[in-house]
């Protein structure tokens, strides 16, 4: 591993002193910092822990508990559970599992991962989180290779759920003020693609996808772009930035193989962001009432945030309705004059 690592540093600096505006140095030292945690198997077992105390009260994740005596640094020693991989579809079918309740599943458990709790599993691929029809609801999903885990930091996790809550409302002011915290400066205008696949200045809703107008300005743009501000992008971004976006790209491509819409994926994450901004309350020591109205404080300001996105969807198809309207009522006008100019 760490000749392997070595040669990568060496590769990367070369083509740095050879091509300046190349700086992907801090790529090689992610890499170096993952594959050196996967190779310790107790700090793999604690993880495996503590994600299981996190999930302990939710009955749709299962994580393999972990034998101490018979574990050490190089061995790892689980418990056996039996379940195929989290995208095999036919299975899903086979079992009568819906696949689109899987992806939303899959979904809700690493959105509360990412905006509650900050501890995020690293490489949730599909061979790493298999379904079992043995839970309660039908299915549960258990969780593998707790090797690579990122511990966000409590002031990023805050302010990425402000962010999330941001982008769902295409709140430019916001988006640009927590871009300087993130201390990205102009280039916070591609966060919204980035996470959302909507422009900084787009007029579409959060599930309706770019224009066609959007896309052309957005291609020209990018025309523009060179190494250095890909690269002074990249070095600008927070560390945490990069495991989520990781994570982050893995569901994704998940949820499509199951069927599933981003609208999942978005509405997840917008439920999450607001539970990570609520207070964080402890049912044992906090008093009922306490706990409940906080919930339901939470939930309502999430039906708020939906009925919000609904209405956003509506104007936007009464829009397209519109356009679709006057677009039919001039070519009909167009064909009358063709019509009365032929007879």
């Amino acid at each position: 591993m760490k000749l392997d690592t070595s040669t990568m540093s060496f590769l990367s600096k070369s083509i740095a002193w050879l091509l300046p505006e190349y700086r992907f140095q801090w790529l090689v030292s992610e890499f170096v910092e993952a594959i050196s945690l996967e190779l310790d198997f107790i700090q793999e077992a604690r993880n495996s822990k503590r994600t299981a105390k996190n999930f302990k009260n939710n009955d749709m994740v299962r994580v393999p508990h972990v034998f101490w005596e018979l574990t050490t640094t190089q061995v790892l020693t689980m418990e056996f559970c039996r379940g195929h991989k989290v995208d095999d579809v036919e299975f899903l079918k086979e079992m009568g599992i819906n696949p689109i309740k899987v992806a939303k599943a899959l979904m809700e458990v690493f959105a509360e991962m990412i905006f509650v709790h900050g501890f995020i599993h690293g490489d949730p691929h599909p061979g790493n989180i298999l379904v079992s029809p043995e839970g309660r609801n039908g299915f549960c999903l258990v969780l593998l290779d707790h090797g690579i885990y990122r511990q966000l930091d409590e002031g990023f996790r805050i302010d990425y759920c402000e962010l999330w809550k941001a982008l769902i409302l295409l709140d430019t002011n916001k988006i640009q003020q927590l871009g300087e915290r993130f201390g990205v400066g102009k280039y916070f205008k591609y966060l919204p693609l980035i996470f959302t696949g909507r422009t900084i200045d787009s007029k579409s809703t959060l599930l309706g996808g770019m224009s066609i107008e959007e896309k052309r300005n957005l291609k020209q743009e990018l025309k523009s772009l060179k190494m250095e501000d890909i690269s002074s992008f990249m070095e600008s971004l927070p560390s945490e930035f990069s495991r989520i976006l990781r994570t982050d790209g893995l569901l994704r491509s998940i949820i499509s193989r199951l069927g599933a819409s981003q609208r999942v994926r978005l509405l997840a994450y917008a439920k999450y962001a607001l539970y990570g901004l609520s207070p964080k309350l402890n049912p044992q020591s906090d008093y009922g009432v306490k706990v409940v109205l906080s919930r339901l404080k939470t939930n309502v300001s999430y039906l708020q945030l939906r009925l919000a996105l609904e209405i956003l969807e509506l104007l936007s198809l009464i829009e397209n309705v519109r356009h679709f309207l006057r677009v039919l009522s001039k070519s009909s006008r167009k064909i009358n004059r063709w019509c009365s100019n032929g007879l």
